[in-house]
């Protein structure tokens, strides 16, 4: 997809978005359980979370999991839940029109609740290595003051 094929998705103008949506944590949920902003951000110590983030593609909840459990010290993989949104939403600035042009990821972000409607148990982890790139890199971002949260 190129920049002309992309149009942003804005509170006004999501509901021609479709699932399935995903959201990966470290924490256990059960179907019909709600996710709200307000919450301890599973990323930076200390911040609360004004949005709860998701996405049409699992690559980005399993990453979510991931870096979720390894930054808490945890042991693990971390969960990845099919979620549906209860009210509207926007792309998720950290990820749009960064490295690549639109909202590749397919990454948004909402203050209205999200719905926990399964976990999805069958995705396979990325390797130890790979996570431990992504987490120097984070690392070197905070090092360099650009690891910038837009929530």
């Amino acid at each position: 997809m190129d920049s002309t094929e992309w149009t942003p998705v804005t509170h006004e103008q999501c509901h021609h978005v479709t699932g399935p949506f995903y959201h990966g944590t470290r924490h256990p949920l059960q179907p019909g359980d709600l996710l709200v902003p307000g919450r301890p951000s599973n990323y930076e110590g200390g911040r609360v979370s004004n949005h709860v983030y998701f996405s049409a593609k699992l690559e980005p909840a399993m990453w979510g999991a991931e870096l979720a459990v390894a930054l808490a010290g945890l042991a693990g993989r971390g969960h990845i839940y099919v979620v549906e949104p209860t009210g509207s939403f926007e792309d998720d600035p950290n990820l749009t029109n960064k490295k690549f042009a639109g909202n590749p990821t397919e990454s948004y972000r909402t203050r209205a609740p999200l719905r926990i409607v399964a976990e999805l148990a069958d995705w396979e982890p990325h390797p130890p290595e790979t996570i431990q790139k992504m987490l120097d890199g984070l690392a070197e971002l905070r090092r360099s003051g650009r690891h910038i949260i837009l929530d």
